[in-house]
Parts: C-alpha cells; sequence; structure tokens
C-alpha cells in the first residue's frame, strides 16, 4: 500500500469551513516603510500611548496633535501634517464645553474632526464601550472615509477585565490594534502613571499592566516641573523609530468664549525620557539636585571642564542630564567653545572661582583644564 504523503493528507483533513494558518513566504513579501504622520511621533497603522501624571495636559496634548492633522498643520518640529480625519473618544472630557472649545483654540479643522457619542438603537441610547463596540465604529469610520488618528481616552476603557493583568491586557488591546491597521491610522491611547514610583523608567510608570506600553509601538510620556509654566513631551519607546527626544510646552488659555486650554509648543529636546523628566516631582528629590549642585561646583572651581567629560562622568554616577544642566543655571557655570572646531567647556565665573581656590576648596576637575 503506498505512502500517503504529508501533503495529501492534509488536504484529506481541511475541509472548507476549516480554519487554516495562512503561511507567508518572506520573499513573497513587499516591504513597506513607515507611513508617518508625524515622522518619528505618530504611524499609520500603529497603536501609539500617551502617559503622563495628572496636570500635564494629556488630553490638550492629543487635541493639538488632532487639530495639526486636520487642518495640515505645522509639527512642533516643523514638519508639516497632511490633512486628514480625525475620531475622538473621551470617556471623561464633555463634548460641547470641553473637546470642540478646545479643538477650536487649537485652529482645528473642525470638519475634519468626529467625535464618537453614544450608540443608539431605536429608543434607547447608551454610553460608547471601546472593549466592545469597535466593530461599530469601524463602520461609521468606513462611511466618513478615510481616517488619519483616532484617539481613545482613556486606553484602559479599552480592556475587558483586570487591567492589571498582561494577558487580559494583551487581548482587549488587540482590536484595537486591529482597528489601526484596518482603517490605516494612527492610534492614540491615553493613561496615567501610577503614584509612588519616582526615579525609574517612565514606562514602568503606566498605570496598570506593563502590557500597554509593550503592546504599543510608540509610548509618548509628558511631565511638569516643579517650577515654571514650560512642560516636557518625550519618547520613552518606540521600536519603529528613535526612542528619546522631546519637546518642551504650554497649557495657555484661550479666553474664547467659551474658554479653553490649548498647547503652545516650545523648544525641541534632547535626551532619554528618564533624563527629560528627572526634574519632575517624583523623580529627583531636593537632596539628590542638592548632592549634584555641589558636585558639579567642587569640579569646576578647580578649572574648566569638557563638557562630553562632564557627560560620561555623570553616567556613570546615575546623575541625571537635566539635573546637572539645572545646576548649571543655578551655580551661574558659564559656557565657552574652543575654537570653530574645538569643544564646549563649563566655567564658573572667575571671581567665584577664584575666592574658593583662595580657600583651598576644589577637587581634581574631570577633563579639567586651566585658562
Amino acid at each position: 500500500m503506498a505512502t500517503t504523503s504529508l501533503e495529501q493528507r492534509a488536504v484529506a483533513v481541511l475541509r472548507e469551513d476549516q480554519e487554516r494558518v495562512d503561511m507567508l513566504r518572506a520573499a513573497d513579501v513587499t516591504m513597506e516603510e513607515i507611513d508617518w504622520l508625524w515622522p518619528s511621533w505618530l504611524a499609520r497603522g500603529k497603536l501609539h500611548l500617551l502617559a503622563g501624571d495628572g496636570g500635564t495636559g494629556k488630553t490638550t496634548l492629543a487635541i493639538a496633535m488632532a487639530a495639526t492633522i486636520s487642518r495640515g498643520g505645522q509639527w512642533p518640529d516643523g514638519s508639516i501634517a497632511a490633512p486628514g480625519n480625525v475620531l475622538v473618544w473621551s470617556g471623561e472630557d464633555d463634548i460641547a464645553d470641553t473637546l470642540v472649545p478646545r479643538l477650536a483654540a487649537a485652529e482645528a479643522d473642525l470638519e475634519r474632526v468626529y467625535l464618537v457619542g453614544d450608540v443608539v438603537r431605536v429608543r434607547t441610547r447608551r454610553p460608547f464601550d471601546p472593549a466592545q463596540d469597535l466593530d461599530m465604529l469601524m463602520v461609521e469610520a468606513e462611511r466618513i472615509g478615510p481616517i488619519s488618528l483616532l484617539i481613545i481616552d482613556p486606553v484602559v476603557s479599552a480592556v475587558l477585565g483586570d487591567s492589571h493583568k498582561n494577558t487580559e491586557v494583551r487581548r482587549s488591546l488587540q482590536p484595537l490594534v486591529d482597528l489601526g491597521a484596518l482603517l490605516d491610522c494612527a492610534v492614540l491611547g491615553i493613561s496615567h502613571f501610577s503614584k509612588g514610583n519616582g526615579g525609574i523608567d517612565p514606562l514602568l510608570r503606566v498605570t496598570g499592566s506593563i502590557a500597554f506600553g509593550a503592546t504599543s509601538r510608540v509610548v509618548l510620556v509628558a511631565g511638569k516641573p516643579r517650577d515654571g509654566d514650560e512642560r516636557i513631551l518625550a519618547r520613552a519607546k518606540s521600536n519603529i523609530g528613535p526612542d528619546d527626544g522631546g519637546f518642551g510646552y504650554r497649557i495657555d488659555l484661550y479666553e474664547g468664549p467659551p474658554q479653553a486650554s490649548y498647547v503652545a509648543w516650545g523648544s525641541p529636546l534632547e535626551g532619554a525620557a528618564r533624563d527629560l523628566l528627572s526634574d519632575q516631582p517624583g523623580y529627583q528629590n531636593e537632596s539628590a539636585a542638592e548632592t549634584v549642585r555641589e558636585w558639579l561646583q567642587e569640579l569646576l572651581v578647580a578649572g574648566p571642564c569638557e563638557v562630553a567629560a562632564l557627560r560620561r562622568e555623570a553616567q556613570v554616577r546615575g546623575y541625571a542630564w537635566r539635573t546637572i544642566e539645572r545646576a548649571k543655571n543655578t551655580l551661574g557655570v558659564q559656557s565657552r567653545k574652543d575654537g570653530a572646531d574645538g569643544g564646549w567647556r563649563w566655567l564658573m565665573p572667575r571671581e567665584d572661582r577664584q575666592h574658593r581656590q583662595s580657600d583651598g576648596g576644589g577637587l581634581g576637575g574631570v577633563g579639567s583644564a586651566e585658562t
């Protein structure tokens, strides 16, 4: 009796109504570039997370992004957004007195922004539930036309089950990931930071399971300094592009009527999210900041130090660079560049340096050089 081949046995078992695994040979796949709405920040077909402490204006930030896309405006890095439609669902803010006024204050094209309302059936209505109503949202989105951005606030509402269990979070977020892929739009979920976890990786501060950050292709974090009005938006993770850098921003008030908050973008920032947020409440306490100031002062009274050497030493000691920059400003440290091709050096004001040296103060500098 002839032996039946594996392929023949498989065909004999498989029926038209049965499921099967779709196999793709790598050689048959056409490679594609990431389609960015905001280069390195928002990508079509991908899930993004925006998290931060209360008071950082996370929803206002998301509205600013929606407004920029709706009108084809300019991003804070100078790039231009392609105009597109935006869907916004919020389980926390009222549409009429909060969301639309914020969109107007951000100069959105209101014709291109669609607010997700209740689920209606003949004579009844109920609140939209991201955990079970995404199929209906898909139908409405296709009626609208091409969608560029979908905002879900808060993203934990999409979780059907325990938001602290990895398996349940991953399973619940998958329909949201699939929806973004089907609509070819960026999905931006908004979340909060947990309290009392100062000094650790911002990814680990996202409320709930670590699966929120793991499932998202890009994680953005927002922070608010102890003093001053400028906040920080930073990239804490990206699987598809750069995973550092950020922008300063302020939350300003449009007087209206009606009054509404909006984002005023500031300067670009360099560095990892943990360093950029290091001077936020809960990250670096005052004693740590004082330690950094004393360390920097003791180095510089011995003479100017190369910035590159200071960075290396700070990394070894575990000091955040933004904390060092704050100490620099507090001490009145000056910056000087040695010629056109030379590096930057920091030095104390001459009078203070001479006074400390006459008292015998100072340590051997890191990369120090007297002028």
